[in-house]
C-alpha cells in the first residue's frame, strides 16, 4: 500500500513539473491565437491584442519560453500589430500618443532574438520579413524622442534601425538605408544622440565610421573629438581636432573645441587669434569678450612678473578693451562688469605688494615716488569700485565680489560699508544668503 501511494505521489509530481515545464510555451500559443482573433476583425477585437500582449509578456519570462523561436516571434508579431494600429492612428490624430514607450524596438529586438534561434529556412524568413515591416518606426520614434530631448531613448531606437537594417543586408533584403545618403544620414543622427546621451563608448566608433565614409558634417569631428578627449586620450583628441578644423576652417563649433582645448593646456598666445575669429562669427556672444579679456589678462600678469612692462601694459589694454565691450554689449552682464573691476583692483594689489617690497627711503626723491605709487594705488582701486558696485548690485551674493568690496572700504576707513560689507561677506561664508543687494541695480 504504502509503495503504491508512493508511485502516486511521483505521479502527480512529474506531472506537475511537466506543467510547468511548457507554461511559457503554451501562455505564447494562446498569445498567438489571440493575435490571429484580432486580426479577423481589428475594429472591435483591441482586446484580444491587449490580452494577447499580456500573455506573450508573461511567455517570454517564462524559461520554456526564453530559447522558444515562436515565443520571441509571436511576441515581434504582436508589438508589430501594436505598433501599426497606433502610427495608423496617428495619421489621423497626429496629436494621439503611443501606448507604450517603444513599441517598434520591443518589436525588432523579438523578431532579431527569433530569427538568432531559427533553425528553419521559413523561421528565418519569416523573421526577416517580421523586421522588414517595423524596423521604419524606428527611426519615427527615434526622432520624437529626440526631439523630447530624450536622448538615450533616440540613440537605443535609432541604433536598432542600423542594426536592422545590417540584418536585412545580410540576407539580401531592400531597406531603406540603401542609399547611401540617406544611410550616412541615419549614422550621423544616431552618433549625435549616443553623444548628447553621454555614451561616448557608443558615440565613438559611429562618427570614425563617419569620418571614414568622408562625412560634411563638421559636428562629427567635434563628437569624436570631445569623446576621445574624455576618454583620456589627449593625442588621439587633437589630432582628430586639427583634422576637423584644417576640413572644416570656418565651422563655429570646431572653433570654439578648438579654443577649449587651448585654455585647458593654456596656450594663452594660440588663443587670441582664435577668440577674435570667434567674436567675428559671433560678435553678440559677451562669454568670448569675456574670455578674450581674460586671456589678456593672463598674459599681462605673466608679462608682469616677467618684468616685461611694456608688453604688459599693452596686455592691460587688451584686457580692458574686450572687458569694457562685454560690459557695452550687455551691462547686467556680471561676469564682464566683475571681470573688468578685478582687472584694476589686481593691478592695484600687485603695486601693493611692489609698494611694501620698496627699501626704506626718506630722500625727497624716495618720498616722492613712495607717494606717486600709493596715489596710484588709491586710484587704481577707485577705478576698480563702480564695477564692484554694479556686480554687487546684480548678485548680492558673489563672494569675490564681496570680498573685493569689503577690502576697499576697509582700506578707506569707511565706517558704514566697511562694517557692512563685512557683515554681508561673512554671511555667505557662513553658508547663507544676503537677502537684497546694498547696491540699486
Amino acid at each position: 500500500m504504502k509503495k503504491t501511494l508512493f508511485a502516486l505521489l511521483t505521479l502527480l509530481f512529474t506531472a506537475s513539473f511537466a506543467t510547468a515545464q511548457d507554461e511559457g510555451a503554451k501562455l505564447a500559443k494562446s498569445a498567438g491565437k489571440l493575435l490571429t482573433r484580432y486580426y479577423q476583425d481589428q475594429s472591435n477585437n483591441d482586446a484580444s491584442l491587449k490580452e494577447a500582449k499580456e500573455k506573450i509578456d508573461q511567455a517570454v519570462q517564462m524559461p520554456d519560453a526564453q530559447g522558444l523561436y515562436t515565443a520571441w516571434y509571436t511576441r515581434g508579431e504582436v508589438y508589430s500589430a501594436i505598433i501599426q494600429k497606433e502610427a495608423a492612428m496617428k495619421v489621423l490624430n497626429p496629436q494621439a500618443a503611443f501606448s507604450g514607450d517603444n513599441d517598434a524596438l520591443v518589436s525588432f529586438e523579438s523578431y532579431n532574438k527569433a530569427f538568432d534561434l531559427a533553425t528553419k529556412k521559413y523561421e528565418k524568413s519569416d523573421a526577416i520579413k517580421g523586421v522588414g515591416t517595423v524596423y521604419a518606426y524606428l527611426v519615427d520614434i527615434g526622432v520624437a524622442k529626440y526631439e523630447a530631448g530624450q536622448y538615450e531613448k533616440a540613440f537605443l531606437s535609432f541604433q536598432g534601425s542600423l542594426k536592422a537594417h545590417d540584418l536585412l543586408k545580410a540576407n539580401n533584403q531592400k531597406s531603406i538605408f540603401d542609399e547611401k545618403e540617406r544611410y550616412n544620414n541615419q549614422l550621423y543622427i544616431t552618433a549625435l544622440s549616443a553623444w548628447q546621451a553621454q555614451r561616448c563608448a557608443d558615440a565613438i566608433p559611429l562618427f570614425k565610421k563617419l569620418i571614414e565614409a568622408g562625412t560634411d558634417q563638421p559636428t562629427a569631428y567635434e563628437g569624436l573629438y570631445t569623446c576621445t578627449l574624455e576618454s583620456g586620450d589627449e593625442a588621439g583628441a587633437q589630432a582628430v581636432l586639427d583634422e576637423g578644423r584644417k576640413k572644416f576652417p570656418e565651422d563655429s563649433g570646431l572653433l570654439f573645441a578648438e579654443i577649449n582645448a587651448y585654455l585647458k593646456a593654456g596656450k594663452l598666445d594660440e588663443l587670441t587669434g582664435r577668440l577674435k575669429t570667434a567674436i567675428a562669427k559671433e560678435p553678440n556672444n559677451v562669454g568670448l569678450y569675456v574670455t578674450l579679456g581674460n586671456v589678456y589678462d593672463n598674459l599681462y600678469q605673466r608679462e608682469l612678473q616677467a618684468k616685461n612692462d611694456a608688453k604688459a601694459n599693452e596686455y592691460f589694454e587688451e584686457a580692458k578693451k574686450y572687458y569694457s565691450q562685454g560690459v557695452e554689449k550687455d551691462p547686467k552682464n556680471v561676469d564682464a562688469v566683475y571681470s573688468l573691476g578685478a582687472l584694476y583692483y589686481n593691478k592695484a594689489a600687485i603695486r601693493t605688494q611692489e609698494l611694501n617690497a620698496m627699501p626704506e627711503d626718506f630722500s625727497a626723491a624716495g618720498i616722492k615716488k613712495y607717494d606717486a605709487i600709493k596715489n596710484e594705488i588709491n586710484t587704481l582701486f577707485d577705478q576698480a569700485l563702480p564695477y564692484f558696485q554694479k556686480a554687487e548690485s546684480l548678485d548680492a551674493n558673489d563672494l569675490n565680489t564681496l570680498i573685493a568690496l569689503n577690502e576697499i572700504y576697509a582700506r578707506k576707513e569707511d565706517e558704514t560699508l566697511s562694517p557692512e560689507f563685512k557683515k554681508r561677506l561673512d554671511t555667505v561664508k557662513g553658508g547663507g544668503k544676503n537677502t537684497k543687494s546694498y547696491f540699486k541695480n
